[in-house]
């Protein structure tokens, strides 16, 4: 296994209340001439967290920081015009997160979380991560 020390949050910038799904990110990843999907766990909006790259395969999300990182992208990020960047999480969605990262961090134990847009000049995930989650800052 991977030598892993931090999550990194991400948004698929999706209009808010449109569904997509792994294999829908897997195929615009494949598009960009990917291997895979970037991300090792999607979050739909119903909360369903669904399994993208497999935890021991470097994911490609975040120039720079895969190497230690897990990636979870939830399903929206844009408002529902889809013109501006906004938190558009589910209170399901919210929910699941939180439950995966104690769940990732129970397993691996002492890791931090991060938003897309501490590393990369990206709003990504439109939301302040440091005050949510700062339990495991």
């Amino acid at each position: 296994m991977r030598n892993i020390n931090k999550i990194i949050l991400h948004t698929s910038y999706t209009p808010a209340g449109r569904e997509h799904d792994v294999n829908d990110i897997r195929a615009w990843h494949k598009a960009k001439g990917w291997k895979d999907v970037g991300y090792h766990y999607i979050i739909k909006i119903d909360g369903t967290i669904e399994q993208g790259r497999p935890l021991d395969n470097i994911g490609a999300h975040c120039r720079g920081e895969n190497q230690g990182s897990i990636g979870i992208c939830y399903i929206g990020g844009m408002s529902a015009n889809d013109r501006t960047p906004e938190d558009t999480r589910t209170e399901a969605q919210k929910t699941a997160l939180r439950n995966l990262i104690h769940s990732l961090d129970l397993v691996f134990g002492g890791l931090t979380v991060h938003g897309h847009n501490e590393f990369s000049n990206k709003p990504c995930p439109c939301f302040n991560v440091s005050e949510e989650y700062l339990a495991y800052r």
